[in-house]
C-alpha cells in the first residue's frame, strides 16, 4: 500500500469519526442539558403544555435523523457521499451557531430551539448516512472491521459522552451546550472540503431519484414516530394519549405509506432501497441485530437518569438541582466499558467474523439488564458501576462487528442506502424504545403510584383532596421533573395548594421537600415500571442474538475492477466444515 493511500484512509477514517461523533453527541447532550435549557428559557417542568416541549427537545433530532438517513446514503451513492458528507458538516455547523443564539424565552424561544434542532439533524443525517459508506469504500474487507469499530466507538462514545459534557456545560450556561459543537463543526468543514472529494468516476452515471419511494418512507415513518411521541402525552383522562385520534391516525397511516413504500420500491428503476439486499443473510440479519438492538436499549439511559436523579443521588445527600451532573458522572462505566470492547472487537471480526462477537455481546447486554432488575432501588454503587461497564462492553462487542457485517455484505454502489438503512434502524429503534419505554414505566407508576403517593402525603399532614389531586396527577409529568432535576413534591404542592407549605398549616414542610420523601415514595413504584420495561428489553436482546446466531460465516461482497463487480464470495476459515452452504444459499 503506498504512502498517499494510506494518508487518504486515516483522513477519512479521521473527519468521519468526528463527523459521527458530532452528530451523536447531539443526539444525547440534551437529556443531561434540559433542566438548565428549561431554566434559562423560563418553562415549568410541570406544566402539560410543556411536556410536548421537552419530548420535541429530545426526540425531533433522532426523528429527522432516523427519516432523512436512507434518503441521504442514497442520494450519496448517486452524486457522491463526500459532497453530500461535506454539505452536511456546513448544515450541522450553521444549526449550531442559531441554536445558540435562540433571541426568546418561553414558549416561543423553546419552538425556536426545536426547529432549528431539527435543522441540525438535518445535517446530522447527511454526516450519518455518509461516513460508513465512506469508509467502506476507503478500506478494504480485512481491515473494515477495525476502521468501522473505531467509527461505531466514536457514534456511540459520542452518545454516553454527550451526557458528561452536557452537564459541565449546562453548570456554566444553557447555550454552552450547542456552541461545544461550533469549533468541532468548523474544522470538519474545513477539513472535508479539503481532503475528502469523490471519484471522478463516482459520479459518472446520473439517476433519476425515486421521490414516491422517498415521499411514502419519509411521511410513513415520520407519522409513526410522531404518533409515538404524542402517545405519551396525557390524553382525556387517560394517562397516555395512546387512544387520541391523531396518535391512532399516525400510527395506522404511517404503517400504510410503508407498506405502499415496499410495494414502489419493487417496480421502479432505481429504488431508494433495494429490497434485493434483505435476500442477503448477512445482510437481513445484521439490520435485524441493529433494529433489536436499538430498541432494547434506546431508553436506557433515560430510565438510569431517572433512576439517579430522582432516587439514589437524593437519597445519598445530593440537591435535586444538582443531581442532573451527577447523573452524567455516575454513568461513565457505561462509556468506558463500551470504549474497551468497541475497537477491539472491530479489528478481531475481520479475522473471524461477526457471529461470535456480536452474538456473546448480545447475550452479555441481556444479563446486565437481568442484574439491574434484581439490585435495589437504593442500590450498592459498585454493584451498579459493574453492571453499566459490562452494558457497555456487550454493546461494544456488537457494534463494530455488526456494522461491518452489514457493509460487508453489500455491492459498492448500494453501500450509501445500506448505511442509511443501518443508521435508520438504529435511530428509529431508539426513539420506538424511548417510546415503548416510557410507556411501559407509566403504566406501571399508574398501577402502583397513587396509592403509595396519597398515603404518603396524608401521613405528611396533607389534606386528603390535595393529596388526590397530587396522587392521581399524570405520572409522566412526575417523572419529567424527576428527569429535570426538580423535586416534583414541591412543584405539584405548589400547583395544588401552596398555602399547606406555609409555616403553620400542619404540613411537615421539611419532610415533604427534604431529599429523602419523594426517592423513597416513588422508588418501590418505579422499580415496578423498570421491571417491566427491562424484561421487554431482555426478551428483544435475546430474540437478537438468535438472528446473529443465524448470519451464516463471514460474507464479503467484493470490490468492484473496471466496470463489473467480481462474484460474491464467502469467506470462511480453514476449519469449516465441508458440506457448509454457498453463498447463494445463503441469499
Amino acid at each position: 500500500m503506498s504512502h498517499s493511500a494510506a494518508r487518504d484512509r486515516r483522513v477519512a477514517l479521521t473527519v468521519t469519526t468526528v463527523g459521527m461523533l458530532a452528530a451523536t453527541l447531539n443526539s444525547s447532550i440534551l437529556l443531561i442539558s434540559l433542566p438548565a435549557i428549561f431554566d434559562g428559557l423560563g418553562l415549568d417542568p410541570l406544566a402539560p403544555a410543556n411536556i410536548s416541549y421537552l419530548l420535541w427537545m429530545l426526540m425531533g433530532y433522532l426523528l429527522v435523523t432516523a427519516v432523512l438517513v436512507v434518503t441521504f446514503g442514497r442520494l450519496g451513492d448517486q452524486y457522491g457521499r463526500a459532497r453530500l458528507f461535506n454539505l452536511g458538516f456546513v448544515i450541522f455547523t450553521v444549526a449550531s451557531v442559531a441554536c445558540a443564539l435562540v433571541p426568546n424565552s418561553g414558549s416561543a424561544g423553546a419552538l425556536e430551539l426545536i426547529a432549528l434542532r431539527v435543522v441540525q439533524g438535518v445535517g446530522g443525517a447527511m454526516l450519518t448516512a455518509n461516513s460508513t459508506a465512506i469508509i467502506t469504500d476507503a478500506f478494504p474487507a480485512d481491515r473494515r472491521g477495525f476502521a468501522l469499530g473505531v467509527n461505531q466507538v466514536a457514534a456511540l462514545a459520542g452518545s454516553f459522552a454527550g451526557l458528561v459534557i452536557g452537564g459541565v456545560l449546562s453548570e456554566w450556561h444553557w447555550r454552552a451546550v450547542f456552541w461545544v459543537s461550533v469549533p468541532v463543526g468548523v474544522w470538519g468543514t474545513w477539513v472535508g472540503y479539503r481532503t475528502l472529494h469523490d471519484k471522478p468516476g463516482d459520479r459518472r452515471r446520473k439517476v433519476d431519484v425515486d421521490w414516491w419511494g422517498n415521499i411514502t418512507f419519509g411521511v410513513g415513518l415520520i407519522a409513526i414516530l410522531v404518533a409515538i411521541t404524542y402517545g405519551l402525552q396525557p390524553y382525556g383522562g387517560h394517562v397516555m394519549g395512546w387512544t387520541a385520534p391523531r396518535v391512532l391516525a399516525g400510527l395506522i397511516g404511517g404503517a400504510v405509506l410503508l407498506i405502499a413504500f415496499c410495494v414502489i420500491e419493487t417496480h421502479v428503476e432505481n429504488p431508494m432501497i433495494d429490497l434485493r439486499l434483505f435476500r442477503i443473510r448477512a445482510f437481513s440479519a445484521g439490520q435485524s441485530v441493529n433494529l433489536l438492538a436499538a430498541m432494547s436499549r434506546g431508553g436506557l439511559q433515560f430510565m438510569l437518569i431517572i433512576w439517579l436523579q430522582g432516587i439514589w443521588l437524593p437519597l445519598h445527600g445530593f440537591k435535586f438541582e444538582d443531581t442532573p451532573l451527577w447523573a452524567g458522572i455516575y454513568m461513565l462505566p457505561l462509556t468506558i466499558g463500551f470504549l474497551i470492547a468497541g475497537p477491539a472487537s472491530g479489528a478481531v471480526s475481520d479475522r473471524f467474523g461477526a457471529r461470535p462477537f456480536a452474538t456473546g455481546g448480545l447475550l452479555l447486554t441481556a444479563a446486565t439488564f437481568i442484574g439491574l432488575i434484581l439490585i435495589p432501588a437504593d442500590f450498592n454503587y459498585r454493584e451498579f458501576a459493574v453492571l453499566l461497564a459490562l452494558n457497555g462492553i456487550g454493546m461494544g462487542l456488537m457494534a463494530a462487528p455488526n456494522s461491518a457485517a452489514i457493509m460487508n455484505a453489500v455491492p459498492a454502489a448500494q453501500r450509501g442506502a445500506a448505511s442509511g438503512v443501518r443508521a435508520t434502524g438504529m435511530n428509529a429503534g431508539m426513539v420506538l424504545s424511548m417510546g415503548g419505554f416510557f410507556t411501559l414505566m407509566a403504566v406501571g407508576l399508574a398501577s402502583r403510584l397513587p396509592s403509595t403517593m396519597y398515603s404518603g402525603l396524608t401521613k405528611a399532614g396533607v389534606s386528603p383532596d390535595a393529596a388526590h389531586q397530587i396522587a392521581h396527577a399524570p405520572p409522566v409529568g412526575t417523572l419529567f421533573a424527576a428527569f429535570l432535576g426538580d423535586n416534583p413534591i414541591r412543584q405539584l404542592m405548589k400547583q395544588v395548594d401552596p398555602q399547606q407549605l406555609q409555616p403553620g398549616s400542619g404540613v411537615d414542610v421539611g419532610t415533604l421537600t427534604g431529599k429523602a420523601f419523594f426517592p423513597h415514595l416513588i422508588s418501590d413504584a418505579f422499580k415496578h415500571g423498570l421491571v417491566i420495561a427491562f424484561v421487554a428489553s431482555t426478551i428483544m436482546l435475546l430474540i437478537a442474538a438468535g438472528a446473529s446466531l443465524m448470519r451464516g460465516g463471514r460474507y464479503v461482497h467484493e470490490e468492484s475492477i473496471g466496470e463489473a463487480l467480481v462474484p460474491v464470495r464467502q469467506v470462511v476459515r480453514p476449519s469449516a466444515r465441508p458440506g457448509r452452504p454457498t453463498v447463494e444459499q445463503l441469499r
